[in-house]
């Protein structure tokens, strides 16, 4: 599973680099403002290719390593779509009279390194150029010592662009310039421009987002407001050999950067890809929209019209591209869910379509005005906290709550920007932490609450009360300490709740202690606010509280196991009907068929000898990836190719036995099931859970951090 932080910031602004793009290169403001389409073009819209350089360098150099196999795929992914785009290009170039040119093979062989074969490919060499520099000089020389060295190279390119007209005074300078641009016809390449923004992406990446986004938006209108200066000065002396590399476009790139990597969050699908896709196609879109209005004699609309020349050809190359997008993407996801299968010994399937279903399914039985709080601890009850938050949070779910304070911080360094509640214990030493990730509290008792208030940070936080279940809480009689709760000058009180122990029993019994329980919170809330203090949003139901008692009016329920799909154990009985669907699945495959002779044994002990001859299948998956070893017994069962499969000997703790005797066509590679559907049949988790005397839950938060988890939907 990708854990990496979704860079919403940094993803929406591919679209605005990609349209600045196409703005150079249809001049929209010329019908109107020649000096308008100039700080446009020339100035402002030379932050796009600084933009996708550090954003590359953002990801490739932000956990450097020495291992270059990032680089290399890098190198190989840019390298095959520069080869693509100069391949598509052809056509056109050969309308240009491209290749008639003199030294025509020199000149290819310029244009292939450095220029581009068509005037904006000259982006993808300087992207692996770039690249390769900016990796070896960090590796080199550490972070520092290599923004200084691309630094001199971008002084260098400096000179001959935007600066030209000073080195064209001096002699020398001329003379080296001269023949530097035998050899690219532009310092704006990848040796003299692209290094330092790669490199300053990866400064960036080493502590993003941490400063203040106000901050870096002031700083970087502000260094924007002087690159303005600078360009139009330039401009006027007549000093500008061509105008991509500015003084001030390097604090202006780094604090935009800085801004941008402010917003985090999940990011639609196309978002990645779809930008590069417009870069790449927008000259042809050029070259058809000029075609098609002189087929239709509208040249004084779609090219006389500056305006609408540049947002037809916007508007086609953003059509085109998002649906190849998202073509793309379905094909990458289908081919990358079945090679991380063929690859993985055992995996974790996680159903995000599914989980949707329940979070809707509870979301429907809720009062009014009543909000899901997703219950994301223990990794999400072993189903991947970063897959389950990111997917719920950007299907509109806006409270989490988690067991623990690092299991909060995973949480927001994934990217999760809502409201998150730890409901067990944090030491009050770590105060600066909850107030530092926005984390809310709950307080456990009156002496932890005061604690916590001691610690000189302001901490929002839930009031627990213990109504009968004696585990964490403020006793529900002490309601002196509970209002007193209200008083204290670094909490800020925002919820208050209790737990419901026996909401999942039908019993007289636990529905008499249930409905107990249920009156004395309310009658604590009562006294809250009958002693002037605006109670917080409560909370009471778990699943099964939702479950057995729907009626109840909260502002939140805190859904744990019922979200993921199933309940705790098949003999559990329920007041409300839900079309819940499993989530999780747990599946590896067969690596080795045994065959074993009546009288043989197999595994730890002996415990199994075959009755008859027999074909054995070995399964590469053991109790230290979550399996219960008393699961192993004959009446344990797998499916496999739509057949149950009994488990045979003791579960090792990486991998188990299973008699397939009888089922035909077993072969190596052939998937099982050990939780999950396959060809109809099913085993779901409660049966499972039930079968070793246990619940889903234990069943689900014991599948260890070694299986791959894989989202499908």
């Amino acid at each position: 599973m990708n854990n990496k932080k979704r860079y919403a910031g940094i993803d929406s602004f591919r679209y605005i680099a990609a349209l600045l793009v196409i703005a150079i290169h249809t001049s929209p403001l010329s019908s109107y403002s020649e000096m308008g389409d100039f700080v446009l073009t020339r100035i402002i819209g030379r932050a796009a290719v600084p933009f996708f350089f550090m954003t590359s360098g953002f990801f490739l150099i932000k956990e450097y390593s020495y291992n270059e196999e990032k680089l290399r795929a890098f190198v190989k992914k840019t390298s095959v779509i520069y080869g693509l785009s100069i391949a598509a290009y052809i056509p056109l170039n050969l309308y240009n009279g491209y290749f008639t040119m003199e030294n025509l093979f020199p000149n290819i062989m310029k244009d292939i390194f450095f220029d581009g074969t068509l005037y904006h490919l000259w982006y993808l060499p300087a992207s692996i150029i770039g690249a390769v520099i900016a990796w070896y000089l960090v590796k080199g020389l550490g972070f520092k010592k290599a923004f200084m060295a691309a630094m001199v190279l971008y002084v260098i390119g400096l000179f001959g662009d935007s600066y030209y007209g000073v080195s064209e005074k001096l002699p020398f300078l001329k003379s080296i310039y001269g023949h530097l641009f035998q050899i690219f016809d532009y310092t704006r390449n990848g040796i003299l421009f692209a290094p330092v923004f790669f490199v300053l992406g990866g400064i960036i990446a080493r502590n993003p987002g941490q400063g203040s986004w106000k901050k870096s938006l002031v700083k970087c209108m502000g260094s924007f407001l002087l690159m303005l200066g600078e360009g139009l000065l330039l401009h006027q002396s007549g000093y500008q050999r061509h105008d991509s590399m500015y003084v001030m476009l390097i604090p202006a790139m780094y604090y935009l950067f800085s801004f941008l990597c402010s917003f985090t969050g999940g990011k639609s699908l196309p978002l990645r890809t779809a930008p590069l896709i417009i870069y790449m196609i927008h000259p042809m879109v050029i070259v058809m929209v000029r075609m098609t209005a002189k087929m239709m004699s509208l040249q004084s609309v779609f090219i006389e019209n500056s305006v609408i020349h540049y947002a037809t050809v916007s508007v086609c190359s953003i059509s085109f591209s998002l649906f190849l997008a998202l073509f793309i993407q379905k094909v990458r996801n289908k081919g990358s869910i079945q090679d991380k299968k063929s690859k993985s010994r055992a995996w974790i399937e996680i159903n995000l379509s599914s989980l949707e279903n329940n979070a809707k399914e509870l979301q429907s039985k809720m009062p009014e005005n009543c909000n899901l709080m997703a219950v994301i601890k223990a990794n999400a009850y072993g189903h991947g906290a970063f897959a389950v938050s990111t997917y719920l949070e950007k299907s509109g779910v806006k409270s989490f709550a988690v067991a623990t304070i690092d299991e909060g911080i995973e949480l927001r360094k994934y990217g999760i920007r809502s409201e998150i509640l730890i409901l067990g214990y944090t030491s009050p030493l770590r105060a600066k932490e909850l107030y530092k990730y926005r984390l809310t509290q709950t307080l456990i008792d009156h002496h932890y609450a005061r604690l916590l208030n001691h610690q000189g940070y302001k901490v929002s936080a839930h009031i627990k009360i213990d109504t009968g279940m004696h585990r964490l809480g403020f006793d529900v009689s002490d309601h002196e300490h509970v209002i007193d709760a209200f008083k204290m000058k670094q909490i800020k009180v925002t919820g208050i709740y209790t737990h419901l122990c026996a909401s999942d029993s039908l019993s007289s019994e636990d529905v008499t202690f249930t409905a107990m329980q249920i009156r004395r919170f309310y009658q604590l809330v009562d006294i809250i606010e009958n002693s002037g203090y605006k109670c917080p949003k409560i909370h009471i139901q778990s699943s099964y509280g939702l479950l057995n008692y729907p009626e109840l009016k909260c502002d939140f329920v805190r859904a744990g196991i019922s979200l993921y799909g199933v309940l705790s154990s098949a003999k559990d009985q329920i007041k409300t009907q839900l079309n819940l669907h499993p989530v999780l699945s747990l599946k590896s495959k067969v690596v080795l068929l045994r065959k074993v002779t009546i009288g043989e044994s197999v595994g730890y002990h002996r415990t199994f000898v075959a009755s008859k001859d027999s074909t054995i299948a070995v399964i590469p998956i053991g109790y230290a990836d979550g399996l219960p070893r008393n699961l192993s017994s004959e009446s344990r069962h797998v499916l496999m190719n739509g057949n149950l499969a009994p488990i045979v000997g003791r579960i090792c703790m990486d991998q188990l036995m299973v008699d397939v005797t009888g089922i035909e066509g077993v072969k190596v590679g052939d998937i099982v099931t050990f939780i999950g559907e396959d060809h109809g049949k099913a085993l779901l988790a409660p049966a499972i859970a039930d079968n070793e005397g246990s619940i889903s839950n234990e069943l689900f938060s014991r599948i260890g951090t070694r299986l791959e988890v894989i989202t499908v939907e």
